[in-house]
């Protein structure tokens, strides 16, 4: 009985893939704009913050603080930052997933008192008076812009961060493409479960999932959970699943950011979502996998 169990979760971990990152289509001439726009700081209510701030491009899309800091210094939401590379490939934005597109994001953003703090009336107001973006959207666009032609830009440049790693090429059947111990680790990611919630193109960010399945000793601070969104008792502490791609430069984790070491982050959700003690063998060969997920930023 005790095989027969052993094999039938072999076969329903296995079930699970992890796929190679592909390009997405996108407007160029819409993403020059959406650039420029990611990286302007009027468009926040102190001129003092962008996009760029929190999703720092240089620096795999993250700040690395447990809690960004919005337009005045004013405490963001009590949310980990998480990346905006390969970011269209998630199957909702923020951690509850209130926004169901890309610009919904973006406006999102603009409009919380806790980041940027503006109002569209303000932002368009910016836009049309600058004569480059004028000219752009009118070029562009065909018409005057308005909140959801800038926030469409911004998805469009958006849509171009796509950040591929060595993992992709091992995917795709270049075996030297990581070391053994890296096969080790992602042979053990998937045997142990992990791959359950991680896998996809983003290797996460498909679904929503209960953070705590397996509840320990270690305390976890609910935050903007889907319950926010859906008012369903089941969905309190139900988060997105975040995208492991780049893992190991976007600490701190968790959507709260209290978990500082990525060696941490395993063991944790060995405990709360696996129910099991990982060894440290195994934490530093799961470690090792991870680690073979970070793209290289040119």
């Amino acid at each position: 009985m005790k095989k027969v169990f052993i094999l039938f979760l072999g076969v329903f971990l296995f079930s699970f893939d992890i796929l190679p990152i592909q390009k997405v289509p996108f407007d160029k001439n819409k993403a020059e704009i959406g650039k420029k726009l990611f990286f302007d700081k009027r468009l926040s209510r102190h001129k003092d913050i962008s996009c760029n701030s929190c999703h720092k491009i240089k620096n795999y899309g993250v700040d690395n603080m447990p809690l960004s800091v919005g337009s005045g210094g004013v405490l963001d939401t009590p949310m980990n930052t998480p990346t905006v590379y390969n970011t269209v490939y998630n199957i909702a934005w923020f951690w509850n997933g209130r926004a169901e597109t890309l610009s919904q994001q973006v406006i999102d953003a603009f409009l919380n008192p806790k980041e940027h703090n503006m109002s569209i009336k303000e932002i368009e107001r910016i836009i049309k008076k600058d004569k480059w973006y004028r000219n752009r959207f009118l070029r562009v666009y065909k018409k005057e812009p308005d909140i959801y032609d800038i926030a469409d830009a911004i998805s469009e440049y958006e849509k171009s961060l796509i950040l591929p790693s060595r993992f992709d090429k091992y995917l795709k059947g270049d075996e030297s493409a990581i070391t053994s111990q890296e096969r080790r680790g992602y042979l053990k990611f998937k045997i142990f479960g992990c791959i359950t919630c991680h896998n996809g193109i983003n290797i996460g960010g498909n679904s929503f999932q209960k953070i705590g399945i397996f509840m320990s000793d270690i305390k976890i601070k609910r935050g903007l959970d889907r319950y926010c969104v859906t008012k369903l008792e089941s969905d309190k502490y139900v988060y997105k699943v975040p995208s492991l791609r780049n893992v190991a430069k976007t600490y701190p984790y968790f959507h709260d950011g209290s978990v500082k070491t990525l060696e941490d982050a395993i063991l944790n959700m060995g405990r709360l979502n696996l129910g099991i003690e990982l060894g440290q063998k195994d934490v530093l060969d799961i470690k090792a996998f991870l680690e073979s997920l970070s793209g290289e930023i040119k």
